[in-house]
């Protein structure tokens, strides 16, 4: 072959290559919006039985988690769905007591208790230490009461990206304050911009802390999803996109992460939202147990439904809650008389692209 045929050949096989990634990356977004418009499809009306208790799975699913871990399993009965844990889907390293772990538990827990009465049920909650631990939904008949927390469920979504800094309204505030409290837990909210440097650089001194251990970013790249496709056939984990960040090949992600990912980059980066939020919210419950962390994450769901109802969006920054140094100096910072739970920052911003989550067969226990 001459070197024109040789230059044309290769240029032909590049342009082929070139036409088969564009397509490929074509039928991943095809399939993530499918996927999306199936997981977060409208309330279906008039269900019951066991149907209406899926839908409740379903709805459950879409609480936050850490990492989107969905360290979850559903057992349905005819009276009850208990929430129970997945070890399997833990994350030792970042979450090594279980805590986020339960929380997370207790935040799916409390989907289910806004979204019942939609379905005309009553819905009681009750942890039980027994075994693993589990949350137990107790069901009877009711009548069917819509709510705009039950409303907010589709919508809420941790917006991990930038603030315009704008303030929440004293009674927008309020509503939030009452969201977040109950069950034996209290919330902080901190509007004083002193007071939200102070938290932010326990948070800036944990990020640091973590992206310099191995064992953390190890555990973190496990869980993120650098690709509409890979995003879709996990249907968990930590996609690209919902930060904000480029969507890239899975292997050109892994490769690329630990070049593009410092932490003095992520730090800048989490003091500016920071500096763009109107608040932090400190969750603190009365027990450092599992029960406590349970009843923690109800709480936050609650606050997050509510800000979802308020316009607001909200992210996690528990960097100063997940390194025990640094989760000791904000019990002494704010005063607090029990361990801190959970940390988010709130404000005005723009929604950014959600999570996926597994489908309701996958979840239930002996679907």
């Amino acid at each position: 072959m001459t070197r024109r045929g040789v230059l044309l050949g290769a240029g032909a096989a590049g342009l082929a290559a070139a036409v088969g990634v564009a397509w490929s990356i074509r039928r991943g977004v095809s399939a993530w919006s499918e996927a999306q418009a199936v997981l977060r499809r409208p309330v279906a009306a008039g269900l019951v039985g066991r149907a209406a208790r899926e839908e409740l799975v379903r709805l459950a699913t879409l609480a936050a988690n850490s990492h989107n871990t969905q360290p979850w399993r559903f057992e349905i009965g005819e009276d009850a769905i208990a929430v129970r844990p997945d070890f399997s889907r833990r994350c030792p390293v970042v979450d090594p007591d279980d805590h986020h772990l339960f929380a997370s538990l207790g935040a799916a827990a409390e989907n289910i208790a806004q979204a019942a009465p939609v379905m005309g049920l009553e819905a009681t909650l009750r942890f039980e230490p027994q075994g693993d631990g589990r949350v137990v939904v107790a069901l009877r008949e009711g009548r069917v009461v819509a709510s705009a927390l039950a409303g907010a469920i589709l919508q809420r979504q941790c917006t991990r990206g930038p603030y315009d800094g704008r303030a929440v309204a004293e009674d927008g505030l309020r509503a939030l304050a009452a969201a977040g409290s109950g069950d034996g837990v209290a919330v902080r909210l901190i509007t004083a911009r002193p007071a939200m440097d102070a938290v932010a650089a326990l948070v800036l001194a944990g990020n640091a802390a973590q992206m310099g251990d191995p064992r953390f970013m190890a555990e973190l790249t496990e869980w993120i999803r650098f690709d509409h496709a890979t995003a879709v056939a996990r249907r968990d984990g930590l996609f690209a996109a919902c930060s904000g960040n480029p969507v890239v090949p899975e292997l050109v992600g892994r490769v690329m992460l630990g070049q593009l990912m410092s932490a003095d980059g992520e730090n800048e980066k989490y003091q500016q939202h920071i500096a763009g939020s109107a608040g932090l919210a400190v969750f603190v419950a009365a027990t450092d147990d599992r029960a406590g962390w349970v009843a923690a994450g109800r709480a936050y769901q609650r606050f997050a439904l509510q800000a979802t109802v308020l316009g607001v969006r909200h992210a996690f920054v528990n960097q100063a809650v997940e390194v025990p140094v640094q989760r000791a100096r904000l019990v002494a910072l704010l005063g607090l008389g029990g361990r801190p739970d959970l940390v988010v920052r709130f404000g005005y911003g723009a929604a950014l692209p959600m999570s996926l989550r597994r489908p309701v067969g996958d979840v239930v226990i002996g679907a």
